[in-house]
């Protein structure tokens, strides 16, 4: 695969996932007050709550506090 350094979706991301192990999981929230959490590439949101365009699982580090969706 080869990686186009223009992408958009790019944006320093390897500063936090670069040697982060990720686990695909359903998503939870990483703290009681948060309701959402967004791809750390396209932005998709991934909710717990059934909402059009919402995500429920998807790739995250081990505290649930970085998602990336499987597109």
């Amino acid at each position: 695969m080869v990686v186009d350094k223009n992408d958009w979706r790019l944006a320093g991301q390897e500063r936090f996932l670069k040697a982060a192990t990720l686990y695909w999981k359903t998503y939870t929230r990483h703290a009681e007050n948060w309701d959402h959490d967004h791809c750390e590439f396209c932005i998709a949101k991934f909710m717990v709550e059934d909402y059009p365009d919402v995500l429920h699982n998807g790739y995250a580090t081990e505290g649930n506090d970085r998602w990336v969706c499987e597109g």
